[in-house]
């Protein structure tokens, strides 16, 4: 009789087996209550709980963005600015970290936001709307400080914040559009003015250097004028002493014949002697009375 029981037992102890079994990722830790208490700390991996009398609770261990939600905020210039801010942030993976994230805070997501929110307030509230654009940097690294002071206790790491935007009223907006595009321009026309100065320095110095080599060449052709001339008048007292007029003649000459001067020739002379006549030489003229007489 006892036989009709052994069946039912094992599927019941099987079906108690198998709704105890618990699997956790490696993304997640584990918390087991045990009637309502907390009873041990669950790894990544196989687990089991007594179905009924323990609860697990699986609690994700990755980094999580959360956005602090756009507020208006007024500067120390009373002026209105949306300010919309991201935190990252993780739960610690050490069981009391974990512990804590669950059992020292309520809901940590919802407390950071709110914790951000009001920071950034107490932040930009003391600065004017110029300098919270251009010291973005500051308030980050003060919101970071802030929220790693105040859950410290939760069991929260926060990794860091980023401060979204920060937009004024679209009448400052357009004021200051105003203002980056006359700065701009103003850039613009210097380096402008800039560049056609360097290109007049430029073209100034190039004048110069052509002046100076055309001078340079100068200097040089009136020298070698002055050696041409001094080596002519060295020739002229060593082999023509004396006979200063036929050395004008012949460089008369010289110089009629390198400048291409037309020269008539009467056609029963001689090259030779027209040419001896423009130098004051007289050709040498044969007697032609000198021929031999026939003997008597």
């Amino acid at each position: 009789m006892y036989y009709y029981w052994i069946f039912p037992g094992i599927v019941v102890v099987l079906v108690i087996i198998l709704s105890g079994i618990r699997i956790i990722r490696p993304t997640r830790r584990g918390l087991v209550e045990r009637l309502g208490k907390y009873h041990r700390y669950a790894n990544p991996g196989f687990n089991w709980i007594i179905p009924v009398i323990d609860r697990m609770f699986k609690i994700n261990i990755t980094e999580v963005m959360i956005n602090a939600d756009p507020q208006e905020i007024i500067t120390s210039d009373k002026l209105n600015a949306s300010v919309d801010a991201q935190v990252y942030f993780k739960v610690k993976s050490d069981e009391e970290n974990v512990k804590n994230s669950q059992y020292s805070v309520n809901n940590y997501r919802y407390q950071i936001v709110n914790l951000a929110r009001t920071t950034l307030r107490n932040i930009i509230g003391t600065m004017t709307l110029m300098s919270a654009n251009s010291e973005r940097g500051k308030i980050n690294n003060e919101l970071h400080q802030t929220l790693l002071g105040e859950t410290a206790d939760w069991g929260i790491d926060i990794v860091r914040t980023e401060l979204k935007e920060i937009e004024p009223p679209d009448d400052v907006q357009k004021t200051m559009n105003k203002v980056v595009q006359a700065e701009n321009e103003r850039v613009a026309a210097i380096d402008f003015a800039t560049a056609t100065e360097t290109m007049a320095d430029g073209a100034r110095r190039a004048e110069i250097k052509k002046a100076e080599g055309v001078r340079q060449a100068k200097i040089l052709e009136a020298e070698g004028e002055a050696q041409a001339i001094k080596l002519v008048n060295e020739a002229a007292e060593k082999y023509f002493v004396g006979n200063a007029q036929l050395l004008r003649r012949l460089k008369a000459v010289e110089t009629a014949l390198s400048a291409n001067a037309k020269i008539v020739i009467p056609s029963n002379t001689e090259l030779v002697n027209v040419i001896g006549e423009m130098a004051g030489i007289l050709p040498f003229k044969h007697n032609n009375n000198d021929t031999a007489k026939p003997e008597g």
